[in-house]
């Protein structure tokens, strides 16, 4: 696991943590405690206005709460929500609550409470207008040092959730004190707003031809056409699933230079690459079905070792190797590349498996919907193909010298069918565990 996955794991950990350390009694009602209400003997500060004090006070951005103690002791704090509360869990001890408000909100505060949550403990419950996070717990002196209180600084969500996160965790007290606080479950979001957000693996579409290159033409078949209205209908099929974001080299009658389409998939970040193209054979009218074709295994492996083997140099460019060197104390970036290259030469590695693995999932699943040739897997060096950056492949849907294959390729149902077979297995490689590891 990464250290990039472990981060984004952190807070659904520390979540999980805070539920687990919060016993099933909180949301029973305590027991009543004998507590004396009433003000403070030595009154604090308030956060709304500096030159009054008062045990609570405050306005809707930020709201004190104090609680005087006979003694100096642990404490647990943390926030919840549905409904929103703050949670202050203490030994059984004596303890004074800022005076009744009458059933009268003051700042972030609608309502507080105490009771005996289980033998020989006290809870404190305070109830408030929306979810907040406890900035800051901490017991504090009472101003002729005779006293002690609990003062508690309440901000809103949005407020307090980023700054009580970068508090360092020197509190000497248990979970929940200052710079501990437990984050608040998120609110509900739409599957749809959520998959808008998530991560999509891009997905190049490339139609073969285009311009002044028509392709192979026969039986009133034009390679370049049938290829394009092939293309759009599987960018359809593949963008309805929403987990996916598809883009085509060409979505339009017009020529694209061979080195280009690599160059659009490297810009756009592919994870896939899907050339189109329509099959000629001369002079044999009988030669039909699909193949799908991929980088030949000695140009592949040619083009693993020409990349590794420079891959040193071209893993750190320019900017990127001097803002290394300044951070080095050495100055000294050779280790740096030399890592870099041993994590890049993996990713080429993993590139010639997954191309693979696609190939035969289209080829399952192609092969239910149209007619394929007697050994639809095929190797060649075509130009297109020649990455190790993304997985590739070139499927040669059908010949147009053949008079059926060409009749199909110009088949709206033949297109809708046989798309649908290619986006199923589409989503099958990225359902395997090997597409889904980052390249």
């Amino acid at each position: 696991m990464t250290f990039g996955s472990l981060r984004r794991l952190l807070p659904q950990f520390l979540l999980a943590l805070s539920i687990m350390l919060v016993p099933a009694a909180l949301r029973a009602e305590p027991a009543p405690v004998d507590v004396v209400p009433g003000p403070l003997a030595a009154r604090a500060t308030s956060a709304a206005d500096a030159s009054s004090e008062t045990a609570l006070g405050g306005d809707e951005t930020r709201t004190r709460f104090l609680i005087g103690l006979e003694r100096s002791t642990e404490f647990q704090v943390f926030s919840l929500s549905n409904p929103n509360r703050v949670i202050v869990d203490l030994p059984q001890i004596n303890m004074q609550l800022p005076p009744d408000t009458a059933g009268r909100p003051v700042g972030l505060v609608s309502a507080f409470r105490a009771g005996v949550s289980a033998p020989g403990k006290s809870r404190i419950v305070i109830e408030v207008k929306e979810p907040v996070v406890v900035e800051s717990a901490k017991i504090e002196n009472t101003k002729d040092g005779k006293g002690h209180r609990l003062a508690l600084e309440i901000v809103p969500v949005g407020t307090g959730a980023t700054k009580t996160a970068k508090k360092a965790f020197s509190a000497p007290y248990a979970l929940g004190a200052a710079g501990l606080q437990p984050p608040l479950p998120l609110p509900a979001v739409r599957p749809d707003v959520k998959a808008a957000k998530a991560f999509k693996p891009v997905i190049v579409i490339d139609p073969g031809h285009g311009g002044h290159d028509s392709g192979a033409i026969k039986n009133g078949t034009v390679e370049k056409d049938v290829v394009l209205a092939f293309s759009k209908v599987l960018k359809q099929k593949i963008d309805s699933t929403g987990r996916y974001k598809v883009v085509m080299t060409r979505d339009k009658d017009v020529f694209v230079e061979l080195g280009e389409r690599n160059a659009f998939a490297e810009r756009n970040k592919a994870n896939l690459f899907i050339a189109v193209h329509a099959d000629y054979a001369g002079g044999n009218t009988q030669a039909r079905g699909a193949a799908i074709y991929s980088l030949r295994n000695s140009l592949a492996d040619s083009l693993e070792r020409s990349a590794k083997g420079d891959l040193p140099e071209r893993v750190l460019l320019g900017a990127e190797a001097e803002k290394v060197k300044k951070a080095s104390v050495d100055g000294d970036i050779a280790a740096v590349k030399d890592i870099l290259a041993d994590l890049a030469g993996r990713e080429l590695d993993m590139t010639k498996e997954r191309t693979s693995i696609f190939s035969q999932s289209i080829i399952e699943f192609m092969g239910a919907s149209t007619t394929m040739r007697g050994e639809p897997d095929q190797q060649a060096g075509f130009r297109v193909l020649k990455t190790a950056q993304f997985p590739s492949v070139l499927i040669e849907l059908a010949y147009v010298t053949n008079k059926e294959d060409a009749e199909r390729l110009r088949s709206d149902a033949w297109r809708d069918k046989v798309a649908d077979s290619i986006a199923t297995a589409v989503d099958t490689y990225f359902n395997r565990q090997i597409a889904r590891l980052p390249m």
